[in-house]
């Protein structure tokens, strides 16, 4: 068991050193709650689409735009991101249109969706309740700056030129926008253009780009980086202690009550201890089962309490083997222990293709290289895949109320929606509780299978 807490140390630490990398892949993600937006209480910096400004082409007028290096740029009126700012009938009815409030269109759950199972710098537990996360930015020429997400004001807030957009922390580039905190509520909005990725925040008149530090312009990245505590890091984090937690509490009682029958905390996990021993590790590592035990019980546990706190019930949950970047995390260090442990005659056989034709071995050894890629490859897309569409089943659902219900005008179109999404919803909810031990159990099964295929010893 001193085996097992000590590899639950080192994914913390791996966990750490990962922070930067654990961002979400989407940036147009959606907005809280439908219900929220369908009340007018949206963030107090609305998001519309950047197509929105097509309107102000009939003014004909110019705009100045503020670019970091101080210069003002002018554009032409039908470029003003900021120009149908005034037209407050449009604005209303086109922001109603992107959330699915249209009368015409219905309730789009979309955004609703997209929302919940992406990252954010916030992790709202449920409505009206948040957790406030640590914001860390290392901005050139400025140094690093710390913050906690509440100073943003669930993007009611500007601090020292960081907004939030969607829940993702994002930055003012122009040198014209305040310094210091800023009021957004009433004076700012924000643009997105779908097509370059570029954001806009309109701020008593003047359009000001804004951006993530991942996104790349005009050929340069955003002059800042990202180490901020997101939803998904302060996930591994709470995963790790748990871990450990379990892990060293376990080893405990063995020491105290050796040789005695186990009890509670002990008498839950020896069963899954040996489980991941005898019909993982043992049959796919024979004798060198022991070597490699201590990883695949940290990744057996790490996948599937990490599945079992997106599963519990009423709360906001983190969808953290649903993001990609974990999963390619996980998948990379199989992949690192598997080629760094091979034998000469798997490196061999890799590498020659024995016992094939000569005039074949020009197509084989190229896939076998191939193959080396494809199986963590797998591994990462298999569990990401799994997790979100079990997800997005779940929330698509509950979406059903509003959509039959088009957003509460029709209550028996709610009424509806409830009968069919409520057992629909309560059944995917047992199926996501096999699903979240199942994809442990595979993903663990498959990297033990790829280290013995590697590991084996030619006879």
């Amino acid at each position: 068991m001193r085996k097992f807490g000590a590899s639950s140390l080192i994914l913390l630490i791996v966990s750490i050193l990962a922070m930067p990398v654990l961002r979400a892949q989407s940036h147009g993600d959606g907005h809280d709650d439908a219900g929220h937006h369908a009340s007018g209480e949206g963030h107090g910096t609305e998001h519309h689409d950047i197509g929105d400004a097509i309107a102000a082409e009939e003014h004909g007028t110019d705009y100045v735009e503020h670019h970091p290096e101080g210069d003002l740029v002018h554009h032409d009126a039908h470029l003003d991101p900021c120009a149908h700012h005034g037209h407050e009938a449009d604005h209303d009815a086109d922001h109603g249109a992107d959330h699915g409030e249209g009368e015409e269109e219905g309730y789009n759950p979309t955004p609703m969706i997209l929302h919940h199972i992406a990252d954010a710098n916030e992790w709202e537990i449920w409505h009206g309740a948040t957790l406030p996360l640590p914001c860390i930015a290392f901005v050139k020429g400025e140094g690093l700056q710390v913050f906690m997400s509440s100073k943003l004001n669930h993007g009611h807030t500007a601090y020292n030129g960081f907004i939030m957009n969607h829940g993702r922390l994002m930055r003012v580039e122009d040198q014209g926008f305040p310094s210091g905190q800023v009021d957004l509520h009433n004076d700012g909005h924000f643009l997105t253009d779908e097509e370059t990725g570029k954001a806009y925040l309109c701020y008593e008149g003047q359009a000001y780009t804004a951006g993530r530090h991942d996104l790349i312009r005009d050929g340069f990245a955003y002059p800042w980086f990202d180490f901020s505590i997101t939803k998904n890091v302060a996930t591994v984090f709470l995963v790790a202690i748990i871990m450990l937690w379990i892990f060293l509490a376990v080893a405990a009682a063995y020491r105290r009550r050796a040789g005695l029958e186990p009890r509670g905390l002990q008498a839950f996990m020896e069963p899954l201890f040996t489980f991941v021993r005898d019909e993982i590790a043992e049959p796919n590592l024979g004798n060198k089962a022991d070597k490699f035990l201590p990883y695949l019980m940290t990744v057996f546990f790490f996948i599937w309490i990490g599945n079992m706190l997106g599963q519990l019930p009423f709360i906001a949950n983190p969808n953290l083997t649903g993001n990609i970047t974990v999963t390619m995390g996980l998948a990379l260090i199989t992949f690192i222990l598997t080629n760094v442990n091979g034998t000469k005659h798997y490196w061999h056989h890799l590498l020659t293709a024995p016992g094939t034709p000569g005039f074949v071995k020009p197509i084989l050894v190229p896939l076998e290289i191939f193959g080396l890629f494809t199986k963590p490859f797998a591994l990462m897309v298999r569990l990401f895949a799994n997790i979100s569409a079990g997800h997005i089943i779940v929330l698509s659902l509950t979406a059903l109320v509003f959509v039959f219900g088009n957003m509460g005008q029709s209550l028996p179109g709610s009424l509806s929606g409830a009968a069919i999404a409520i057992p629909f919803t309560l059944f995917m909810g047992l199926i996501e509780l096999l699903v979240a031990f199942l994809q442990a159990f595979i993903f663990t099964m498959l990297s033990a299978l790829f280290i013995g295929m590697a590991v084996e010893e030619h006879h």
